[in-house]
């Protein structure tokens, strides 16, 4: 039988809704991800009083590798959150990823999404413009961890 490689065993991530139970590892994403993380109570407040959001995450062998969250109100979809576990990035698991949110948002009825960007995170920034994203406006001073500016993405999602 052919060993499998890494990239075989990567190609189908499994996409669900988060639950409470999945907080504390996402949470530690959190952590690895970003410089102000979110509180398991801001993911708890987000799951159970915010009627405007989805979140999900990416699982693979049962862990939770990735998640996202955006706010659908109308027909627009705001991308609260995204990341992926460290040890899994540079796999294209965070256009997977994204690519569910879009589809997501698209079902549930909206025509365009937006998110917020650091300006320095250009890593960020070429996955978003390879998934449609086109920036579109400079939030001054928005991350309060340093004051940096947030570039403002959107993308038309279509039919």
């Amino acid at each position: 039988m052919k060993e499998r490689n890494w990239d075989d065993q990567m190609d189908a991530p499994r996409f669900r809704p988060m639950q409470l139970a999945d907080i504390d590892q996402i949470c530690g994403i959190e952590q690895e991800a970003f410089t102000s993380p979110w509180t398991a109570a801001a993911f708890q407040n987000e799951l159970m009083n915010n009627l405007f959001a989805r979140y999900l995450v990416m699982e693979w062998n049962g862990q939770v590798i990735g998640y996202g969250g955006m706010w659908l109100i109308t027909d627009e979809a705001h991308i609260t959150n995204i990341a992926v576990r460290s040890d899994f990035r540079g796999r294209k698991l965070g256009e997977k990823l994204l690519r569910e949110l879009q589809d997501t948002a698209r079902v549930m009825g909206a025509n365009r999404m937006t998110l917020e960007v650091r300006v320095s995170n250009y890593v960020a920034q070429r996955l978003y413009e390879k998934m449609g994203f086109v920036p579109s406006g400079v939030r001054r001073g928005y991350y309060s961890d340093n004051m940096e500016d947030a570039l403002i993405m959107w993308a038309e999602l279509g039919t």
